[in-house]
């Protein structure tokens, strides 16, 4: 015959419930913080953009996040965009008109990807200031595409007009040997920094080629 199993005690009951308790005011507070946190670093990214696009975009005044895709150009909803879209950012001047766009751009440098993010006025089809986003290439070297001024004068007006297709860009940009720069679309690479400088130019590239064509057609479409 077992043994008969004995009651709980008032005690052990009692120190039951403290320990839901308790549990429930973790859980609670560990949400809390969670969500607190979650909107301070929403808070941050947002403010982080915004001082991005007006460092590349002079004038602008207000940014509103969008997606561009072969059937037009419509507000981003949420934090990821659709698959076969392309992310860029419309900012807007403070009486409302369209100051420029700007997107992200990346590709593999010397140490790792370098991003950068690039201004482009729709006047002139070009780009027109660069910052970057993020990178990790040898300071005093590849670093120099944040100081060096002649390196920074190929983003003042760097073409990437689309064809009269409007299927991709009028001409590739480019980034060749420094000193030998002849066209609009050529990046003067920095001497000593080739490797740097080719993925600046190749991530715009890349990122143009997609963009532009999904984006010029539709430009009256942006209001702020």
């Amino acid at each position: 015959m077992s043994a008969p199993v004995p009651a709980p005690t008032s005690s052990g009951v009692a120190m039951v419930r403290t320990l839901m308790l308790v549990s429930t005011v973790c859980g609670v507070l560990i949400v809390a913080a969670f969500q607190g946190t979650q909107s301070a670093i929403a808070e941050n990214r947002r403010i982080k953009l915004e001082r991005a696009v007006f460092k590349v975009l002079p004038g602008a005044a207000s940014v509103r996040e969008y997606i561009a895709t072969p059937g037009g150009i419509q507000p981003l909803t949420g934090d990821t965009a659709a698959a076969g879209s392309v992310k860029f950012y419309a900012a807007f001047d403070p009486s409302g008109a369209l100051r420029g766009i700007a997107a992200e751009a990346a590709s593999k440098g010397y140490a790792d990807v370098v991003r950068v993010l690039y201004g482009y006025d729709t006047t002139c089809q070009c780009i027109v200031g660069i910052g970057v986003v993020a990178m990790r290439e040898t300071p005093g070297i590849g670093d120099r595409i944040i100081t060096d001024a002649a390196f920074l004068k190929n983003f003042e007006a760097l073409d990437v007009r689309v064809n009269a297709e409007m299927t991709a860009l009028a001409n590739a940009v480019k980034t060749v040997k420094h000193g030998s720069k002849q066209n609009a679309w050529e990046v003067d690479a920095i001497s000593g920094a080739t490797i740097t400088s080719k993925a600046v130019g190749r991530g715009i590239n890349e990122s143009a080629q997609k963009l532009m064509p999904l984006l010029v057609p539709h430009l009256g479409e942006l209001h702020s």
